[in-house]
């Protein structure tokens, strides 16, 4: 009797340990896998950096700093080209802010729409609208605005303000006219709905991860709707409000085609943001089929800067995230 058990309890034994060996084998191959996916995303990541340093090297060593400080941007002057990125990097800057200041409290305002006071049966239909416009084509956006909004803004909305701010000292320099079609304003409108609904699909998605019983108990001790959301619900999302907000901005360094329909493509730095300017994407994208020699490498440079802006802006986000995560204890 034990010589018949005896086999069997080894047979079980030796099931059991290629049954283990095979797992182990499989977990390693996972592992393997996973840290070669994490390596490959580092070596694109390193090799886009090399390519656009060796591509951007002859204007580095050609201008140096000053083109961070140029203005004047003539590839065709002689006897040599005369470029410089001001131009790009402050219409960048500035269209990205406008379009911050203009999409986050619509944002924000839909987002506590969705999430405290819209009827039910209302919901799904508004935040399904409102995600539609995020898988709009960009060029699409950017063929609306230039034939439907720009034309809108430059008969009605423009001339309205500039005549509303005229006798206000700097408000009168920062919507000077002309009107025109193609803008900087124009440019940040679009981007504005662009990333509308980035901020508030965020939002609403973070605004319901609040309990339920720190509402209740605020409306308990007699808060409004608009208490509840200032000091309950705004301060218990905020960590995540600011990652949308960051993402959306992200959104908008980057955004190429609908903002090269808009916004004129003109280097030349106004105080005015009527006045047509130009990106650092909108300037590769219209320029860099015909540039060659040292305006190509000029292009490769701004495309250079454009990475590294984004980069420093994704870190301040993330150090900010760090911070006030810090503070709360997490």
């Amino acid at each position: 009797m034990t010589d018949l058990i005896l086999p069997e309890a080894a047979r079980s034994n030796a099931w059991r340990a290629r049954a283990l060996a095979s797992f182990k084998t499989g977990d390693s191959v996972f592992r393997l896998m996973a840290q070669l996916a994490a390596i490959t995303v580092l070596l694109v990541l390193g090799g886009i950096i090399v390519s656009l340093i060796v591509g951007a090297w002859p204007a580095i060593s050609t201008y140096g700093f000053d083109f961070l400080t140029t203005q004047r941007w003539a590839p065709n002057a002689r006897p040599n080209p005369v470029l410089g990125g001001l131009g790009p990097i402050y219409g960048t800057l500035v269209s990205s802010l406008i379009a911050l200041l203009i999409a986050v409290p619509v944002g924000l305002g839909i987002a506590i729409f969705l999430t405290e006071l819209c009827p039910q049966w209302l919901r799904r239909p508004v935040g399904v609208a409102v995600e539609l416009l995020a898988g709009i084509p960009s060029i699409i956006y950017g063929m609306w605005g230039f034939f439907v909004l720009g034309p809108m803004l430059a008969d009605k909305i423009e001339p309205a303000i500039a005549d509303a701010v005229e006798n206000i000292p700097i408000l009168s320099t920062i919507f000077a006219g002309p009107a025109s079609n193609l803008s900087l304003f124009n440019a940040s409108l679009v981007l504005a709905i662009m990333i509308l609904p980035f901020v508030t699909a965020i939002a609403r998605d973070v605004f319901n991860t609040v309990p339920p019983v720190l509402k209740e108990a605020a409306y308990g001790l007699g808060c409004t709707t608009w208490e509840v959301v200032r000091r309950v619900v705004i301060p218990y999302t905020r960590v995540g409000v600011i990652g949308g907000i960051m993402l959306a901005l992200g959104r908008a360094l980057g955004e190429t085609m609908a903002v090269t329909f808009v916004i004129g493509n003109s280097f030349r730095i106004s105080g005015s943001i009527f006045a047509p300017g130009t990106t650092i994407s909108a300037a590769i994208a219209s320029e860099f089929a015909e540039s060659r020699d040292l305006h190509q490498s000029a292009l490769i440079l701004l495309g250079l800067l454009l990475f590294v802006l984004t980069f420093f802006v994704l870190a301040a986000a993330r150090l900010m995230l760090m911070r006030l995560a810090r503070k709360q204890g997490v």
